[in-house]
Protein backbone atom coordinates (compact mmCIF):
# COMPACT_ATOMS: atom_id res chain seq x y z
CA UNK A 1 0.00 0.00 0.00
CA UNK A 2 2.83 2.42 0.65
CA UNK A 3 3.97 2.21 -2.66
CA UNK A 4 0.63 2.88 -4.61
CA UNK A 5 0.15 6.12 -1.78
CA UNK A 6 3.68 6.84 -2.84
CA UNK A 7 2.56 7.17 -6.57
CA UNK A 8 -0.74 8.98 -5.88
CA UNK A 9 0.77 11.38 -3.99
CA UNK A 10 3.60 11.93 -6.29
CA UNK A 11 1.49 12.31 -8.96
CA UNK A 12 -0.75 14.98 -7.15
CA UNK A 13 2.09 16.92 -6.02
CA UNK A 14 4.10 16.54 -10.01
CA UNK A 15 0.82 17.94 -11.32
CA UNK A 16 0.81 21.16 -8.74
CA UNK A 17 3.78 21.79 -9.69
CA UNK A 18 3.91 21.72 -13.19
CA UNK A 19 0.53 24.36 -12.56
CA UNK A 20 2.83 26.54 -10.82
CA UNK A 21 5.47 26.10 -13.34
CA UNK A 22 3.51 26.14 -16.47
CA UNK A 23 4.58 23.56 -17.78
CA UNK A 24 1.50 21.25 -17.14
CA UNK A 25 0.50 20.72 -21.32
CA UNK A 26 3.83 18.91 -21.78
CA UNK A 27 3.42 16.37 -18.84
CA UNK A 28 2.14 13.44 -18.92
CA UNK A 29 0.99 11.38 -15.67
CA UNK A 30 4.33 9.69 -16.02
CA UNK A 31 6.09 12.74 -15.58
CA UNK A 32 4.30 14.18 -13.19
CA UNK A 33 5.14 11.10 -10.81
CA UNK A 34 8.97 11.36 -11.30
CA UNK A 35 8.88 14.81 -10.79
CA UNK A 36 6.75 14.74 -7.60
CA UNK A 37 8.69 12.21 -6.12
CA UNK A 38 11.90 13.75 -7.20
CA UNK A 39 10.76 16.90 -6.05
CA UNK A 40 9.33 15.80 -3.00
CA UNK A 41 12.59 14.23 -1.93
CA UNK A 42 15.09 17.46 -3.14
CA UNK A 43 12.56 19.48 -1.12
CA UNK A 44 13.08 17.36 2.22
CA UNK A 45 16.94 17.80 1.46
CA UNK A 46 16.44 22.03 0.78
CA UNK A 47 14.75 22.03 3.88
CA UNK A 48 16.74 19.89 6.59
CA UNK A 49 19.76 21.92 4.67
CA UNK A 50 18.02 24.74 5.41
CA UNK A 51 17.47 23.97 9.42
CA UNK A 52 13.29 23.61 8.26
CA UNK A 53 11.95 20.90 9.64
CA UNK A 54 8.13 19.93 7.99
CA UNK A 55 6.44 18.50 10.92
CA UNK A 56 2.68 18.43 9.53
CA UNK A 57 1.37 17.23 6.61
CA UNK A 58 0.45 20.33 5.13
CA UNK A 59 4.09 21.59 5.74
CA UNK A 60 5.49 18.31 3.85
CA UNK A 61 3.29 19.06 1.29
CA UNK A 62 4.18 22.80 0.71
CA UNK A 63 7.64 21.28 0.71
CA UNK A 64 7.34 18.68 -1.84
CA UNK A 65 5.47 20.82 -4.52
CA UNK A 66 8.97 24.00 -3.61
CA UNK A 67 11.08 20.76 -4.42
CA UNK A 68 9.14 19.97 -7.37
CA UNK A 69 9.18 23.32 -8.73
CA UNK A 70 13.14 23.55 -7.99
CA UNK A 71 13.22 20.27 -10.18
CA UNK A 72 11.09 21.40 -12.81
CA UNK A 73 13.19 24.95 -12.96
CA UNK A 74 16.37 22.76 -13.23
CA UNK A 75 14.98 20.84 -15.82
CA UNK A 76 14.14 23.77 -18.00
CA UNK A 77 17.75 25.15 -16.96
CA UNK A 78 19.33 21.89 -18.47
CA UNK A 79 16.64 22.04 -21.65
CA UNK A 80 15.04 19.01 -20.87
CA UNK A 81 11.87 21.07 -20.75
CA UNK A 82 10.97 24.32 -22.46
Amino acid sequence: MGLVMTLIVGAIVGWLASLVMKTNAQMGALLNIVVGIVGAWLGGWLAAVLGFAATTTLASLVVSIIGACVFIALLKAVGVMK
